[in-house]
């Protein structure tokens, strides 16, 4: 059966074509501090749609970790998730070598898939919800 561009969109209504399984997907934090004049010296709309061209993107409002803008989340693909991966934070994303290293990964598979390149260790963050009390 061909892919047809119908069903779901991206946040800018773009028809998203499914062609197989789900793939890996990014979500890119735009409120507050993430994708604002706060974070300076980075081109935003161009890290979206950067990391668009290697995968499907949702732009989300706040994430709860503004100290680490800009936000990027790696979620696993259903092949990733069959394999136990789990959704990937990553913060202070303010350079397009980074942004380079996030889509490479993506394209590659993503989480559960295609090992995570070891420079992206240097942005990994915690997600607010398993943060413990100190």
């Amino acid at each position: 059966m061909p892919a047809t561009p119908t069903g779901p969109k991206t946040d800018d209504e773009r028809p998203v074509t499914v062609t197989g399984p789900a793939p890996c997907r990014i979500v890119v934090c735009r409120d507050c501090c993430c994708g604002s004049p706060k974070v300076t010296g980075v081109d935003h709309a161009a890290q979206i749609e950067r990391l668009r061209a290697a995968a499907p993107v949702r732009v989300s409002d706040c994430l709860d970790v503004c100290d680490h803008a800009n936000v990027v989340v790696v979620q696993p693909s259903a092949e990733g998730r069959a394999a136990g991966a789990r959704p990937v934070w990553l913060g202070l994303v303010n350079d397009p070598d980074a942004t380079e290293d996030i889509a490479a990964w993506a394209r590659a598979g993503g989480p559960g898939v295609a090992p995570r390149p070891d420079i992206l260790d240097l942005y990994a963050i915690t997600p607010p919800r398993r943060r413990t009390a100190s």
